[in-house]
């Protein structure tokens, strides 16, 4: 439950083909941290160019967010992709309004990010593929610093690190 399927150093690192190959037709992505840096909202052009092409491949995308609509509506119209902001992962709810918006079963579905405790354990709750990416920074919300301590102990005791 609390294992990633795969891990990538980041976002554009996951391969899209590799995707294809294994059923999956949709993407959840992450916000802070997955696709932007931490408060910022700048999106990585590598990250740009990444989900460009996922788009020319005829993946459909979802911004899942715990951070607030504003913010979450500005990066995800830059990409041109729907987005649900205020989350609330890993609670299920914004998992199943992403699922939704994709309008495909959950196991066509991956979603990606950087936080074992939200991104990775709301996803398994519902049998998504789970893809854990390395946080583009080391900063990061308060809260989050601590889940992250919990984290890599959890990946070591795993072997994941």
């Amino acid at each position: 439950m609390f294992g990633p399927d795969r891990f990538a150093p980041r976002l554009c690192s996951v391969s899209l083909e590799d995707l294809r190959a294994r059923g999956i037709l949709g993407l959840i992505i992450d916000l802070d941290n997955t696709m932007v840096a931490y408060r910022q909202s700048e999106v990585l052009q590598d990250h740009i160019a990444w989900v460009r092409d996922a788009h020319d491949r005829g993946f459909k995308m979802v911004m899942l967010s715990n951070n607030f609509s504003e913010r979450v509506n500005a990066v995800a119209g830059q990409l041109g992709v729907a987005c649900v902001p205020n989350a609330l992962k890993p609670l299920p709810t914004g998992f199943i309004r992403a699922r939704t918006l994709l309008g495909l079963p959950s196991n066509r579905i991956a979603v990606v990010g950087d936080q074992l405790f939200t991104d990775v354990l709301g996803a398994k709750l519902l049998g998504f593929y789970t893809i854990l990416t390395e946080p583009i920074e080391p900063h990061d919300f308060a809260l989050t610093r601590l889940f992250r301590f919990f984290e890599r102990l959890l990946l070591r005791k795993r072997g994941a690190l």
